[in-house]
């Protein structure tokens, strides 16, 4: 999720650099172009899909550790690496139809980069049908299963009975990790929701508009701004939110600043 998460403006970058110089037309022709007209957007979204596939498995992770505190890690070491290529397979996999339907189009003497849908998969293809499926799988069941895992974890939590319970110092002890996976969780799903509900939502909007919303509206058009800038946000967030609450995030990162400090003198 660390690689995703600092990929992601790395990526998002370039196309936007292409929107605002010379008034939005795409500077670059033939093969460059067509490789900065579709790679940027297609690893972006890459990105983004893998940090969020990345929460499910730390929430699966977590939810081993707490119900099943005896056996061996659900995710273990040698598992991890296959799920982190799994994440980036499937991120992909999802995204690869905008490697061959975005393209630089001729449009007035200016070459744009365009998504040609139809033309690429067909008329029997809809566009609308696969970016609701995008909604579902990336953000309407992560949010469903994430929420499902971390009550659990709670619900685990609050009813166990763990040995010298009775003793102060146990239920010091209990209370205390209650309170650090209660305000982790919520830090998470808050988060994740704020970030993507209103992109999902403004990407739900555009494809099937309600009869009362116009989409060419300011008001509308100010919604996607705000709505692009959360989910864009979230991948800034989520270091903060492990350096908050992790102990083990701030250790290495303290380490890490130690040793650049030592290197450089």
């Amino acid at each position: 999720m660390a690689i995703s998460d600092l990929l992601f403006p790395i990526f998002l970058f370039t196309p936007k650099l292409m929107v605002l110089l010379n008034n939005g037309p795409w500077i670059i022709s033939g093969v460059v172009g067509q490789m900065s007209c579709k790679l940027p957007h297609f690893l972006t979204d890459v990105s983004s899909f893998v940090s969020i596939q990345s929460l499910i498995l730390i929430a699966v992770d977590r939810f081993g550790a707490v119900m099943f505190p005896l056996r061996s890690p659900l995710i273990g070491s040698k598992l991890c690496c296959l799920f982190i290529l799994g994440t980036w397979i499937v991120a992909m996999a999802i995204q690869s139809p905008f490697l061959f339907a975005l393209k630089l189009v001729d449009n007035k003497e200016r070459v744009r980069c365009a998504l040609r849908w139809e033309e690429t998969f067909g008329n029997s293809s809809s566009f609308e049908n696969y970016a609701l499926a995008v909604i579902i799988l990336m953000f309407c069941l992560p949010l469903v299963l994430i929420t499902l895992l971390y009550l659990s974890i709670l619900l685990k939590l609050k009813t166990q009975a763990i040995p010298g319970e009775g003793s102060d110092n146990a239920r010091e002890q209990r209370e205390k990790r209650e309170r650090n996976v209660l305000k982790m969780s919520i830090a998470i799903l808050t988060v994740f929701t704020i970030c993507w509900l209103p992109h999902n939502i403004h990407w739900f909007m555009s494809l099937f508009p309600p009869e009362k919303i116009v989409l060419t509206s300011c008001s509308f058009r100010h919604f996607g701004s705000i709505a692009f800038l959360l989910g864009s946000a979230n991948c800034a967030i989520n270091p903060g939110v492990c350096f908050i609450f992790s102990e083990n995030y701030r250790r290495g990162l303290k380490n890490l600043f130690c040793c650049a400090t030592i290197s450089q003198a």
